[in-house]
């Protein structure tokens, strides 16, 4: 086997299987803190927006973390920055459990967030670089451990909360956390091949040339973009639980929404891996963004139980490929070597939208005492998305030549 041989090969397939399972366990801080958000109000008696800021503190780690963590990949590799990310992640996790007061959990956060970011971003560009023809469908099922952590946890944790409560429900995820994500993380300590990066290197350069962008210029729209279309996708991600307890559904029901949201968006990631196979990255992004501005607009007139599920189940298969589409777009037109500095960054951004969106919506329900304007304003915030994706796509289209006349 040549070092090219070993892209898309077995060996890649049995990689991207473990780290599925890596990003399911290593994602959970970020969604638990959503789950227990109405407990963390009620015990400490404050405003709906102070109430998420610990999830707009874990999201800020979590961006932060996927920029730096994305470095220390393409230096040391993927296996030295989970292991230490597992160790974060439990000690924090434990240590928020006995939190006295939201702005030590928020502190807390800060630090589950960054240590899961390994989960995301970075691993996700370790994948891409042992795959090139099902590079598409291999960063979207590992993206996706990001959703099934979400999905599945809140039902596994659902009856550590109702008896027990949510520090009960910090120090069963410390456990969990720290036993099975360090021996997991050992199986992945191989490198890719240097053959191999320069084989889809000279495929993404190609690429790059006739869209006309520096990797800086492209590096920074693509962070843009991320910020508009998770500012978008913040609001029912983050706030459907405190949706249903305002409109009397009670949190139980809003965790089912959630995980019934989280697994359309598994659903759709896969669905989109598929597609960028064959459409590539930003056709992907933008027919995702597009179906998720859609979806927002539905939300609009939803207020009864059936409908809310609805809306809730067409929002996670609208725009589950989004953020994922992004990694592929670094690759596709980024050198190999800068995969996870130019991922992290990217997805550092569209975090940081999911950060800013989550409080902005809670401070707009807080002014007007309802969602609908949170909802506009997700709208008007993926249009931004949008217009930038579209640029991308036109510049990099193959030009006709210009017809010149003889005299």
């Amino acid at each position: 086997m040549t070092d090219a041989d070993i892209l898309d090969s077995r060996y890649a397939w049995v990689r991207l299987a473990i780290s599925l399972t890596i990003a399911t366990i290593g994602n959970v801080g970020m969604w638990a803190i959503v789950v227990i958000m109405p407990a963390v109000q009620a015990e400490f008696e404050i405003a709906r927006a102070d109430a998420a800021f610990p999830y707009t503190m874990t999201m800020v780690g979590f961006a932060v973390g996927n920029l730096l963590i994305g470095r220390i990949v393409d230096r040391f590799g993927i296996t030295t920055a989970l292991i230490a990310a597992a160790l974060l992640i439990s000690g924090s996790t434990a240590l928020a459990a006995l939190s006295p007061s939201v702005l030590v959990l928020s502190i807390l956060q800060l630090l589950i967030g960054f240590g899961s970011s390994a989960s995301f971003g970075p691993l996700m560009a370790d994948v891409s670089l042992w795959f090139l023809k099902r590079r598409g469908i291999a960063v979207a099922v590992t993206a996706s451990g990001n959703y099934l952590s979400g999905a599945i946890w809140p039902i596994i944790l659902a009856s550590v909360l109702a008896e027990q409560g949510w520090r009960a429900v910090y120090v069963v995820l410390a456990v969990v956390t720290l036993a099975t994500m360090v021996p997991l993380a050992l199986l992945l300590r191989r490198r890719v091949p240097l053959g191999a990066r320069a084989h889809a290197d000279q495929v993404s350069g190609v690429r790059a040339k006739a869209a006309g962008f520096s990797p800086r210029v492209l590096m920074f729209l693509l962070g843009a973009a991320g910020i508009g279309c998770c500012v978008a996708m913040s609001m029912p991600q983050v706030h459907i639980v405190s949706l249903c307890v305002d409109l009397g559904y009670g949190p139980a029901v809003g965790g089912q929404m959630l995980s019934l949201m989280l697994l359309g968006g598994v659903v759709s990631r896969l669905m989109s891996g598929f597609v960028a196979d064959r459409l590539g990255g930003v056709m992907t992004l933008l027919i995702g963004s597009g179906l998720q501005c859609l979806a927002l607009f539905l939300y609009l007139p939803a207020g009864g139980l059936v409908s809310l599920y609805t809306v809730s189940m067409i929002f996670g298969l609208s725009q589950g490929g989004i953020v994922p589409s992004y990694a592929l777009v670094v690759r596709e037109y980024m050198p190999s070597q800068e995969a996870g500095q130019r991922v992290g960054f990217v997805l550092m951004m569209t975090i940081l939208g999911m950060a800013l969106g989550g409080w902005m919506s809670g401070w707009i329900y807080d002014v007007t005492g309802s969602y609908q304007m949170a909802f506009i304003n997700g709208i008007i915030w993926n249009f931004l998305n949008i217009a930038i994706m579209v640029m991308i796509l036109m510049r990099t289209r193959p030009r006709k030549p210009r017809n010149v006349a003889v005299a």
